[in-house]
Formats: structure tokens, C-alpha cells, sequence
């Protein structure tokens, strides 16, 4: 009896060490890891989670509908997972769905049709600078002709002429002085790969208009941005309530991603404008938090969640301070998990991208 209970025991023991050893392995490989805190970590929980078999991106938090600028997160972040099925899902829902005649995305998609035909300049700059990358890393080389023609009805349809340079607008609809402009949908990078493929000078031009745009808009004691502004003719950027709506500028859910967006520049001369928030959010966040400010700092409602933390780690790591950028990004992270969001995960994912070194969609 003693022998069988032995040999029992023993079989346990190698069982139980087989286990072990098959985790290890599997760790070893990454296969059986729990969800990483990094940028294709970041990438994969928000396509798991936010997009449908379909390709379609359901803002499930806001009651299961889908807007361009989604659709462009998760091509964005499907480059970044290396998910060339996930990719190619998303691009395919859009192009089917959103593509309008003039080869910009209607920006509004609700129960089974589009419920707004106005495009989105961000939602189609990030879509165009997708596909470049995917033609670049995922293939088929077809993205890069794609790529190329959404860049081209973007230079065509959305943007204005000032003094012989071009200025992208908030969409084909604010194409005229006085142009409504958006400083969050400014995404150096994305100017930058776009004007290398194509070889239009006209990204150059936008890249400088927009950063002279921001540094306007930027430069007051608190360093934040509007979420919207007016751009006359002769220049001059001035800060307003979004279209349609009434009350003052704030710095909210648009404006977060102004930190963002300028740090992840190759250009030196963007960074600066992503750090002069950073005392600001720094302080603020950590004393007075609040969703949504004025832009001179008050605070307007709202919990602080992912969005303004990922805010608050761009503008630290465009400061140099890349631990206080890690422990925001974590922060954000917690935010997520407590209560996801589709806005918050987007750009937990997205800053994660563009904030670490091997993110991919960093400079």
C-alpha cells in the first residue's frame, strides 16, 4: 500500500513539474503571458475588445456606434499588434461603409447606416497614414496606393490655402475662411511619412502651419490647447466652443491629444509644444482633477480617466521625465481596467505607441 501511495505521490510530483515547466516554456515564447503593460499589449486588449468580426469598431460605451476616427484608431493599432487579418477586417468594413465619393470617410455610422456623411480630418489622416504603414509592415503593397489617394482627397477637399501654404481643416466641410480648425487632429508624424511617399510639398506646408497653429493656440501660462478654434485668413487662431454649441474654449476630450500627438514628432521642434502642459497637468492632476479645464485652468467636470492621463505622459516625456511618463501611462492603464472605455483604451493604446521607444508609431 505504502509502495502504491508512493508511486502516486511521485506521479503527482513529475506531473506537477511537467506543468511548471510548460508555463515556463510558454512565457518564453509569450504565448501565455497575462496582458502585457506595453504599447502591442495596449494594441491588442482595444482590438479585442472594441472591434467586431465584421472589421467594425463598436463604441460599445456609447451605445454600440462607429465613427471614422475608430476605425482609424484600430488600423492604427493593428499595425502596431502586426495583425494583418485584424487590419485588413478594419480597412474593409471602411472602405465598404464609410468611403464617400470623393474619397474621404463619412465620419458617423449608427444601427446598419451612416447617420452622417461630414468627414473627419483626423479620422482620415490617420486612415492615410495606416495604410502606409501596413503597406510598409504587413503588406499587401495595394495600402500604399490606397494610402496615397486618401492623402490626396484629404490635401484636396480639407484643407485652405494662407499666404500660398496649405492648412488642414477639421474636415470638407470647414473649407473656407473662417476655418474651423481642431489642434488635436494635427499628427506631425503623419504629415511627415505622408509627404515622404507621396513627394507633395504641400505636407511640408501643412506640417508648418499646423505647428505654428498649435504654438498660438498653446501659449498661454497653462500651456493648454482648445478642443476647437477659427483660423482668418490673415493667420490669426482663436480659440472656441465646438461647432454647434455654445459656452467658451475648454481644454477636454479633443485637446488631450495635443501632448500627444506633437511628442510623438521626429521634428524638434514640436516637442516643445507638447511639454507646456506638463506643469500644468502635473499639478492639477494631482490636486484639483478634473475631466475638462478652461484654458486658463479651472477646472469645468468630469473625472480625470485615461484620456487626460495619457495627456499628462506625453507631455512628461516631451519634458525628458520618462519615468513620471511611465507612471502616468500606468495610471492610465488602472483607469482602463477599472472602467474601460472605447476613448480611454484608444488612446492608452496610442500613447503607449508613440510614448516607448519600440511603440511603433513612435519618432
Amino acid at each position: 500500500m505504502r509502495s502504491r501511495q508512493l508511486m502516486v505521490a511521485i506521479g503527482g510530483l513529475v506531473a506537477a513539474a511537467a506543468i511548471v515547466a510548460l508555463v515556463v516554456l510558454l512565457q518564453a515564447d509569450g504565448s501565455a503571458q497575462t496582458p502585457r503593460a506595453d504599447a502591442a499589449g495596449a494594441a491588442r486588449s482595444f482590438l479585442d475588445r472594441y472591434v467586431e468580426p465584421d472589421g467594425r469598431v463598436s463604441r460599445t460605451d456609447q451605445g454600440g456606434d462607429t465613427v471614422s476616427e475608430g476605425q482609424a484608431y484600430a488600423m492604427l493599432l493593428a499595425v502596431v499588434a502586426r495583425d494583418r487579418r485584424t487590419f485588413a477586417d478594419v480597412w474593409g468594413w471602411t472602405r465598404e461603409n464609410l468611403r464617400r465619393p470623393d474619397g474621404l470617410l463619412s465620419w458617423h455610422w449608427e444601427d446598419g447606416k451612416v447617420v452622417s456623411t461630414a468627414s473627419a480630418a483626423d479620422a482620415d489622416l490617420d486612415a492615410a497614414w495606416a495604410l502606409l504603414l501596413a503597406s510598409e509592415r504587413l503588406g499587401p503593397s495595394e495600402y500604399r496606393r490606397e494610402a496615397l489617394a486618401l492623402a490626396n482627397a484629404i490635401l484636396e477637399h480639407e484643407t485652405v490655402s494662407l499666404a500660398g501654404r496649405s492648412v488642414l481643416v477639421a474636415g470638407s466641410w470647414a473649407n473656407h475662411f473662417p476655418a474651423v480648425v481642431d489642434p488635436s487632429y494635427y499628427a506631425p508624424a503623419a504629415f511627415s511619412a505622408l509627404g515622404r511617399a507621396s513627394g507633395a510639398p504641400r505636407w511640408k506646408q501643412i506640417a508648418e502651419t499646423s505647428r505654428e497653429i498649435v504654438a498660438q493656440l498653446t501659449e498661454r501660462t497653462t500651456g493648454l490647447a482648445p478642443d476647437w478654434a477659427v483660423l482668418e485668413s490673415d493667420g490669426t487662431a482663436k480659440p472656441t466652443a465646438a461647432p454647434g454649441h455654445g459656452g467658451g474654449p475648454i481644454f477636454g476630450y479633443d485637446a488631450v491629444r495635443v501632448p500627444l500627438w506633437q511628442a510623438a514628432s521626429c521634428d524638434g521642434r514640436d516637442t516643445p509644444l507638447a511639454a507646456r502642459a506638463a506643469g500644468f497637468l502635473d499639478r492639477k492632476i494631482g490636486s484639483a482633477p478634473a475631466a475638462t479645464y478652461s484654458l486658463e485652468g479651472e477646472p469645468r467636470g468630469g473625472s480625470p480617466g485615461a484620456p487626460l492621463l495619457v495627456s499628462a505622459a506625453a507631455a512628461s516625456a516631451a519634458t525628458g521625465e520618462a519615468a513620471a511618463s511611465e507612471e502616468w501611462l500606468a495610471r492610465a492603464e488602472a483607469a482602463v481596467g477599472a472602467e474601460p472605455t472605447y476613448y480611454g483604451a484608444a488612446l492608452l493604446a496610442l500613447g503607449r505607441a508613440t510614448i516607448e521607444p519600440q511603440g511603433g508609431l513612435a519618432c
